[in-house]
């Protein structure tokens, strides 16, 4: 659901005070003492000058009193106060000009009204009205890496996790996917990349080479063409002599291939976009790394590259103490580690991977705040408008 909020709010409270101060200002300035008329000046030119003469009448009357006493002027005296006294209403707003001022004192009213309204609308502008608006997680832009361990035991497994993401890539929008594989050493598939046309054909160019990889029995039974494909798919991965599936060498290279690795990073570095790995192997080190395993996954961590963890070796080694060791490395690293053991295919588990990468990623950034000035300034302008003509007719 939508919501509004004031991103400064503190401008209306500035605002209510100037408001409250205009109003006052403008009752003090409309008060009815200070804006009674003259009465004289709403008089036609003819009463006017009768009152002018009524007016030098009383004051050669006023001379004659000292002489004549108060009594000859009462006459006089009763028609200046029949012209000027405020109480007398009769003859001035009978006259045209009484009407006038009656308009004249609408024509500052509404002024006044419209000022104030203006205010308020420049105020609440000010106070940069803006809206909440949910961001759609479907469409949310990741990086992601298949780090995916060759050697012999877990390559029939390796198989099932790229078709599975052969299918997932199908609904990806704004990802990024790049896929690694390694032994003793490591090989980039295909780096991080949108490009989802190169993406499906590198993994269906995966998923033919290792066809037939399902047991050794179907290892042997391979065509001369199989088994080329096969050996094409994992040249550059067994470099080293007398060492095999070297886990942290192999996630090291994977992390490497996202923007702004460090490999000598000291603190938590920030990402503009979530990075994750995928890691399938069955954690079973031959040989001397370079990293270990727990080296790796500190570089992750530092790096802000979540790491989950894919079991890909055989049921009987579930409860092994590398697969122990797997799962705490991935645990203490802030991933997710999945096996087989409750009958879940990998399929299964590559989907549940990503669908925990989706709620995270929408639990982080639930929503936006977007502006939405246009329906205020538009009042706005209005106000202004039919105060300028107000205003105008008023001076007129």
């Amino acid at each position: 659901m939508n919501g509004f909020v004031w991103q400064w709010p503190v401008v209306l409270i500035v605002g209510a005070v100037l408001i409250v101060l205009l109003v006052l200002l403008i009752l003090w300035l409309t008060r009815r003492s200070a804006n009674k008329p003259d009465p004289g000046r709403l008089l036609s030119p003819e009463k006017r000058l009768k009152a002018t003469l009524a007016a030098q009448n009383e004051q050669n009357a006023s001379a004659s009193d000292i002489l004549n006493g108060p009594g000859k002027t009462s006459h006089v005296k009763k028609q200046k106060d029949h012209l000027f006294t405020w109480g007398l209403k009769g003859r001035i707003t009978a006259s045209p000009s009484a009407a006038r001022y009656r308009a004249y004192r609408i024509g500052v009213a509404a002024g006044s009204v419209l000022a104030c309204c203006a205010l308020v609308g420049s105020v609440c502008l000010a106070a940069r009205p803006s809206t909440v608006m949910p961001l759609e997680s479907a469409s949310s832009s990741r990086d992601i890496v298949l780090c995916l361990d060759v050697s012999g035991s877990t390559l029939p497994f390796d198989q099932q996790v790229i078709a599975s993401y052969l299918e997932l890539v199908q609904n990806f929008k704004t990802e990024r996917i790049g896929m690694s594989i390694f032994n003793s050493t490591s090989k980039t598939v295909f780096p991080l990349t949108d490009d989802y046309s190169l993406v499906k054909q590198e993994l269906r160019s995966a998923l033919t080479a290792l066809d037939g990889v399902a047991t050794q029995q179907s290892i042997n039974n391979m065509t001369p063409k199989q088994y080329q494909n096969l050996s094409n798919f994992l040249s550059g991965t067994q470099d080293r002599k007398n060492a095999t599936s070297l886990i942290g060498d192999g996630l090291v290279s994977c992390e490497a291939m996202f923007p702004g690795f460090s490999a000598s990073a000291q603190t938590t570095q920030a990402r503009v976009s979530p990075a994750s790995i995928v890691l399938a192997t069955d954690n079973v080190l031959s040989g001397t790394p370079i990293y270990t395993l727990h080296q790796a996954m500190t570089l992750a961590k530092r790096n802000s590259i979540r790491v989950d963890g894919l079991y890909t070796g055989d049921n009987q080694s579930l409860n092994a103490a590398t697969t122990s060791e797997f799962r705490q490395q991935v645990k203490w690293e802030g991933g997710t580690f999945s096996t087989r053991q409750n009958g879940q295919s990998v399929d299964q588990l590559v989907h549940s991977i990503e669908k925990q990468k989706i709620e995270q990623k929408a639990k982080e950034q639930t929503v936006d705040l977007d502006d939405q000035p246009d329906p205020w300034i538009l009042v706005l302008g209005l106000l202004f408008a039919v105060l300028f003509l107000v205003m105008g007719w008023v001076k007129r």
